[in-house]
């Protein structure tokens, strides 16, 4: 290797040391026969994904989880991809800035390029020994509350919207929504990178209460963890997307796994995993009531607006709450 290309080889190498150490890359392959692709997502849907890959069959699988953030980062950087599953369309826009992906990722299909919904929660202690009902609840003296840093989780900037969102839901005032943010993560102790870590961070004891996504509420459930979770009157509709990667050498089989995943026996699977479907006619009421307020990132102009003016690392809403609290922005 020339020192030439050591400069631009250091940033990979450190980030895939990152991922290893948190466990996030899966070194084997999974799935059936048929060409190797690599799947790089968000942390949370590893259980879905890790038996959908089993499932199909066609394909082999490398698969790559950890803060959606970071795993945007990690391809710019050179970390190899066919498909590319992450928690919001920002992280995704990044990559077609970069040339990763296409611009028309979002025609690619009729769901808009997203390949699960779910909505923000608060999951709480088994029988919600502090009684927490409502957003209110979470600004309470005492209440210690778990939520992802918001500069390398997506679940993190979900959770903060769905926040900001009830308070105008309720009748407050921009300004006003903005003090309930910086009351809320007053009573943040701990700010972890990515919304799989807070919740481990949460079922080892720490804080009463974990904004989280609905279908990590139920993940954890589903292995036996002993907690509840409440849907709020007033929350979020979560669409999490997925694209090819532009560069990717078995662009064809990538774009076979990523219309697989929206069949209905993929989307049912999803659905185990406590995901709502993007197939509305696959959405069970029973289990995934709709909330009486549900709203979506277009109310404040949509991501590009929202990302503008809530998280932009040098002069946003969430940059001046963290630094008021000695919280990195990057």
């Amino acid at each position: 290797m020339g020192r030439s290309a050591l400069p631009k080889l250091l940033p990979l190498l450190a980030i895939l040391a990152l991922l290893q150490g948190c466990g996030g890359i899966s070194e084997g392959s999974s799935g059936g026969s048929g060409p190797k692709l690599s799947l790089v997502a968000y942390s949370t849907p590893r259980e879905a994904y890790e038996q959908l890959t089993k499932d199909y069959g066609k394909a082999r699988f490398s698969q790559s989880y950890g803060a959606s953030g970071d795993q945007a980062r990690a391809v710019i950087a050179g970390l190899p991809t066919d498909v590319v599953a992450l928690s919001l369309e920002p992280d995704i826009s990044k990559l077609v800035k970069e040339g990763l992906v296409a611009e028309d990722w979002r025609t690619a299909d009729h769901h808009g390029g997203f390949v699960t919904k779910s909505v923000v929660v608060l999951a709480v202690r088994k029988g919600n020994p502090k009684n927490i009902r409502s957003w209110a609840d979470l600004v309470r003296p005492g209440v210690e509350v778990l939520t992802p840093n918001p500069f390398t989780s997506g679940g993190a900037r979900w959770n903060v919207m769905a926040a900001y969102g009830a308070q105008i839901a309720q009748g407050s005032s921009e300004p006003e929504a903005v003090a309930y943010l910086g009351q809320l993560f007053k009573n943040v102790p701990v700010q972890d990178k990515s919304a799989r870590e807070a919740l481990q961070s949460f079922v080892a004891g720490k804080g009463d209460v974990l904004i989280a996504y609905e279908n990590e509420a139920i993940t954890a459930q589903q292995k036996g963890e002993d907690l509840d979770y409440v849907i709020p009157d007033e929350t979020i509709l979560i669409e999490n997307p997925i694209a090819v990667a532009k560069e990717s050498k078995n662009a064809e089989a990538a774009k076979a796994f990523t219309d697989y995943l929206r069949t209905d026996p993929a989307q049912k699977v999803f659905a185990e995993k406590g995901y709502r479907s993007v197939n509305a006619a696959l959405v069970d009421a029973a289990r995934y009531p709709a909330p009486a307020k549900l709203f979506d990132i277009r109310k404040f102009g949509g991501w590009d607006a929202v990302m503008k003016k809530f998280f932009d690392p040098d002069k946003s809403v969430m940059q001046q709450i963290e630094e008021g609290l000695g919280v990195g922005t990057s």
